[in-house]
Protein backbone atom coordinates (compact mmCIF):
# COMPACT_ATOMS: atom_id res chain seq x y z
CA UNK A 1 0.00 0.00 0.00
CA UNK A 2 0.97 3.69 -1.14
CA UNK A 3 0.22 6.76 0.85
CA UNK A 4 -0.76 10.21 -0.85
CA UNK A 5 0.16 12.72 1.82
CA UNK A 6 -0.41 16.02 1.41
CA UNK A 7 1.92 18.79 2.98
CA UNK A 8 1.24 22.26 3.16
CA UNK A 9 2.81 25.32 5.60
CA UNK A 10 0.32 27.77 7.31
CA UNK A 11 3.39 30.47 6.86
CA UNK A 12 2.77 30.11 3.07
CA UNK A 13 -0.38 30.09 1.08
CA UNK A 14 0.40 29.32 -2.11
CA UNK A 15 2.98 26.08 -0.88
CA UNK A 16 1.88 22.96 -0.88
CA UNK A 17 3.72 19.48 -1.76
CA UNK A 18 2.54 15.87 -2.54
CA UNK A 19 4.44 13.01 -1.32
CA UNK A 20 4.04 8.93 -2.32
CA UNK A 21 5.62 6.63 -0.06
CA UNK A 22 5.22 2.84 0.82
CA UNK A 23 3.35 1.87 4.29
CA UNK A 24 6.34 0.12 4.56
CA UNK A 25 9.18 2.62 4.55
CA UNK A 26 10.38 4.25 7.99
CA UNK A 27 9.16 7.81 9.36
CA UNK A 28 12.68 8.42 8.58
CA UNK A 29 12.70 8.08 5.19
CA UNK A 30 9.50 10.78 4.78
CA UNK A 31 11.70 12.82 6.98
CA UNK A 32 14.42 13.06 4.65
CA UNK A 33 12.56 13.43 1.64
CA UNK A 34 11.02 16.85 2.91
CA UNK A 35 14.44 17.55 4.35
CA UNK A 36 15.88 16.97 0.98
CA UNK A 37 13.25 18.79 -1.35
CA UNK A 38 13.20 21.44 0.81
CA UNK A 39 16.76 21.71 1.26
CA UNK A 40 16.75 22.06 4.57
CA UNK A 41 19.38 20.76 7.06
CA UNK A 42 19.07 17.84 9.27
CA UNK A 43 19.10 19.53 13.10
CA UNK A 44 18.24 16.42 14.96
CA UNK A 45 15.36 17.40 16.70
CA UNK A 46 12.77 16.94 14.03
CA UNK A 47 9.75 14.83 14.89
CA UNK A 48 6.41 13.85 13.51
CA UNK A 49 2.95 14.48 15.55
CA UNK A 50 0.08 12.03 15.06
CA UNK A 51 -2.88 13.80 15.39
CA UNK A 52 -6.95 13.18 15.85
CA UNK A 53 -8.98 15.40 13.29
CA UNK A 54 -9.17 18.48 15.85
CA UNK A 55 -5.27 17.73 15.57
CA UNK A 56 -4.73 17.36 18.97
CA UNK A 57 -1.35 15.22 19.36
CA UNK A 58 -2.06 11.47 20.21
CA UNK A 59 1.60 10.65 19.76
CA UNK A 60 5.14 11.85 18.94
CA UNK A 61 7.48 10.02 16.36
CA UNK A 62 10.67 12.15 17.62
CA UNK A 63 14.54 11.58 15.58
CA UNK A 64 16.41 11.14 18.38
CA UNK A 65 16.30 10.38 22.37
CA UNK A 66 16.58 13.41 24.95
CA UNK A 67 17.08 13.97 28.44
CA UNK A 68 13.70 15.86 29.15
CA UNK A 69 11.53 12.89 28.36
CA UNK A 70 9.62 10.93 31.18
CA UNK A 71 11.52 7.35 31.50
CA UNK A 72 7.93 6.07 31.52
CA UNK A 73 6.86 7.35 28.57
CA UNK A 74 6.91 4.94 25.50
CA UNK A 75 9.46 6.34 22.93
CA UNK A 76 8.75 6.15 19.59
CA UNK A 77 12.02 6.46 17.13
CA UNK A 78 11.70 7.47 13.58
CA UNK A 79 14.17 4.57 12.62
CA UNK A 80 12.55 2.02 14.20
CA UNK A 81 8.70 2.87 13.17
CA UNK A 82 6.74 2.12 10.16
CA UNK A 83 4.45 4.81 8.87
CA UNK A 84 2.36 1.72 8.97
CA UNK A 85 2.10 1.55 12.79
CA UNK A 86 0.73 4.98 13.02
CA UNK A 87 -1.16 5.93 9.72
CA UNK A 88 -3.89 3.91 9.42
CA UNK A 89 -7.18 6.43 7.11
CA UNK A 90 -7.66 9.04 4.76
CA UNK A 91 -7.71 12.16 6.51
CA UNK A 92 -5.42 11.20 9.44
CA UNK A 93 -3.71 14.40 10.29
CA UNK A 94 0.06 14.89 11.12
CA UNK A 95 2.24 17.36 11.78
CA UNK A 96 6.35 17.52 11.11
CA UNK A 97 8.55 19.75 12.94
CA UNK A 98 10.82 21.40 10.29
CA UNK A 99 12.66 24.19 12.74
CA UNK A 100 12.81 22.61 16.00
CA UNK A 101 14.27 25.83 17.66
CA UNK A 102 11.51 27.99 15.97
CA UNK A 103 8.72 25.17 16.85
CA UNK A 104 7.38 25.71 13.40
CA UNK A 105 5.93 22.66 11.23
CA UNK A 106 4.19 21.69 8.49
CA UNK A 107 0.36 20.46 8.25
CA UNK A 108 -0.05 17.00 6.31
CA UNK A 109 -2.92 14.49 5.58
CA UNK A 110 -3.53 11.34 4.31
CA UNK A 111 -5.05 12.23 0.57
CA UNK A 112 -5.19 8.56 -0.28
CA UNK A 113 -4.41 5.10 0.43
CA UNK A 114 -3.18 3.52 -2.80
CA UNK A 115 -3.59 -0.32 -3.10
CA UNK A 116 -1.79 -2.28 -5.75
CA UNK A 117 0.93 0.56 -6.72
CA UNK A 118 3.74 0.13 -4.14
CA UNK A 119 5.98 3.28 -4.61
CA UNK A 120 10.02 1.59 -4.16
CA UNK A 121 10.83 4.66 -2.70
CA UNK A 122 9.44 8.00 -1.38
CA UNK A 123 9.14 10.59 -3.88
CA UNK A 124 7.30 14.09 -4.23
CA UNK A 125 4.39 13.64 -7.10
CA UNK A 126 3.55 17.01 -6.93
CA UNK A 127 4.67 20.61 -5.69
CA UNK A 128 3.60 24.33 -5.64
CA UNK A 129 5.26 27.40 -4.29
CA UNK A 130 8.31 27.50 -1.98
CA UNK A 131 8.70 26.20 1.11
CA UNK A 132 8.85 28.53 3.81
CA UNK A 133 12.81 29.33 5.03
CA UNK A 134 13.88 26.75 7.91
CA UNK A 135 15.33 29.33 10.26
CA UNK A 136 13.53 32.83 10.94
CA UNK A 137 15.84 35.42 11.60
CA UNK A 138 16.85 36.13 15.05
CA UNK A 139 16.15 39.78 16.41
CA UNK A 140 18.10 42.24 14.10
CA UNK A 141 21.37 43.18 16.20
CA UNK A 142 21.44 46.35 18.50
CA UNK A 143 23.45 47.55 15.63
CA UNK A 144 20.75 47.59 13.07
CA UNK A 145 18.47 49.29 15.32
CA UNK A 146 17.95 52.90 14.67
CA UNK A 147 18.66 55.50 18.05
CA UNK A 148 16.09 56.93 19.22
CA UNK A 149 16.26 60.93 19.38
CA UNK A 150 15.35 63.19 22.04
CA UNK A 151 13.06 64.87 20.43
CA UNK A 152 11.19 61.27 19.49
CA UNK A 153 11.80 60.15 23.15
CA UNK A 154 9.25 63.26 23.80
CA UNK A 155 6.73 62.61 21.45
CA UNK A 156 6.02 59.15 21.94
CA UNK A 157 6.14 59.44 25.84
CA UNK A 158 3.87 62.57 25.81
CA UNK A 159 0.61 61.58 27.55
CA UNK A 160 -1.35 64.96 26.39
CA UNK A 161 -3.26 65.31 23.17
CA UNK A 162 -5.58 68.10 21.68
CA UNK A 163 -8.56 66.21 21.41
CA UNK A 164 -9.84 67.97 18.08
CA UNK A 165 -6.47 66.61 16.45
CA UNK A 166 -8.32 63.04 17.33
CA UNK A 167 -10.10 62.15 13.81
CA UNK A 168 -12.92 59.92 15.71
CA UNK A 169 -14.01 59.28 11.97
CA UNK A 170 -11.25 57.07 11.30
CA UNK A 171 -11.78 54.19 13.82
CA UNK A 172 -15.10 53.37 12.10
CA UNK A 173 -15.02 50.25 10.18
CA UNK A 174 -16.94 49.36 6.96
CA UNK A 175 -17.97 45.66 6.64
Amino acid sequence: MTYRITIFSQEVEDFVMEAKINAEAKFTELHELILNTCNYQDLNNHGFLICDEDWHVKNHIRQTTTQDINSEEDINLMQNCSLRDFLEEEGQRIAYIFDPEGKRFFLMEISELIFGEPEERGRISRMHGLPPVQHIADEPSAQSTPEITETEEDFYGADDYEEDELDTEGFEIDE
